[in-house]
């Protein structure tokens, strides 16, 4: 009964261990996921940015034809 005991605590302190690894591996996910998400924003704020300046240089040549 005593090694049972044992082999439980044993059990119990690893999947402790196990849990505490992923629970920093998804902290560090979500770390990344709202780094990415920021970059995001911001290259969509450029791309309307370089929209509105593109609209402002329009030229009255047509576009060359395509192959």
């Amino acid at each position: 009964m005593d090694e049972r005991l044992v082999e439980l605590e044993t059990r119990v302190a690893f999947q402790d261990n196990t849990l505490e690894e992923l629970n920093e591996v998804i902290i560090s996910q979500q770390d990344q996921i709202d780094l990415l998400n920021r970059e995001v924003k911001l290259l969509k704020e450029q791309m309307l940015g370089l929209h509105g300046s593109r609209d402002d240089y329009k030229t009255e040549d047509p576009p060359p034809p395509h192959y």
